[in-house]
């Protein structure tokens, strides 16, 4: 059985950096593309990052040359490494499969950015 366990999440002030980790057991995680999403509350869940299975990179224009994507196939962990952290950041940090969302969504950790 697949488990996806995110976790790094924290109250960080303006300008601030945080890194996200994402752990999945249980599946195969190699061969699969990962995206970082997030959740603002009253909002839909948005795309942050997300990193092929070769190691190639995409990020959304809201986060591009802030934030960057990782991935440890060795470790089936993909990381997400934030700086220059802003209010408009807040939210609930999730991962999964790019687009097809095959694994189950884990808790997702929370990242409030605030002075």
């Amino acid at each position: 059985q697949v488990r996806v366990v995110e976790s790094g999440g924290d109250l960080v002030q303006p300008g601030g950096s945080l890194r996200l980790s994402c752990a999945v057991s249980g599946g195969i995680f190699s061969i699969y593309a990962m995206g970082w999403y997030r959740q603002a509350p009253g909002q839909q869940r948005e795309l942050v990052a997300h990193i092929s299975s070769g190691g190639s990179t995409n990020y959304a224009d809201s986060v591009k040359g802030r934030f960057t994507i990782s991935r440890d196939n060795a470790k089936t962990t993909v990381y997400l490494q934030m700086n220059s952290l802003k209010p408009e950041d807040t939210a609930v940090y999730y991962c999964n499969t790019f687009v097809s969302f095959v694994f189950p969504w884990g808790q997702g950790t929370q990242v409030t950015v605030s002075s």
